[in-house]
């Protein structure tokens, strides 16, 4: 079966951030650490990682008894949720540049005003959001037990 696949030379910006040489500095400082990844890290990154998983993934990980200190590849904003959750476990950020601006832009009151008022609507042609579904899908799907 032929199919054609047109790459995009895009990337995270977030995750960009996160380089191969904090994971193997951390690793040195933290030897017990497991490093966990964010798939969407650069390859360099993933490599050096014990588990590429999705944000999801990443918390039913942390909550495994046998799981103390972890290094945690994606971004920082997940490390309160990790220590809240998990207490007496250690969570070291691989970057403290990791931040996504666009996710401090969502607040609980924005989110509230939205449902309320119900006048934020995005509308994308179906034959995009059928595509899109698929990548979300398989990105949902990572680390899934």
């Amino acid at each position: 079966m032929d199919k054609r696949v047109s790459l995009w030379p895009g990337f995270c910006p977030t995750h960009i951030r996160i380089q191969p040489q904090y994971i193997t500095n951390l690793r040195q400082e933290y030897p017990r650490a497991k490093v966990v990844v964010h798939p969407e890290c650069r390859p360099e990154v993933i490599v050096l990682a014990d588990e590429v998983l999705s944000t999801g993934g990443l918390c039913r990980y942390a909550n495994r008894s046998e799981v103390k200190e972890i290094i945690v590849g994606t971004e920082i904003g997940i490390i309160h949720r990790l220590r809240k959750e998990n207490l007496g476990k250690k969570f070291i950020p691989a970057s403290g540049q990791a931040v996504c601006p666009r996710m401090k832009l969502i607040t609980l009151e924005s989110v509230l005003w939205s449902l309320r008022e119900m006048t934020t609507e995005v509308k994308v042609p179906e034959g995009i959001r059928l595509k899109a579904k698929i990548t979300v899908d398989k990105m949902l799907g990572i680390g899934r037990d």
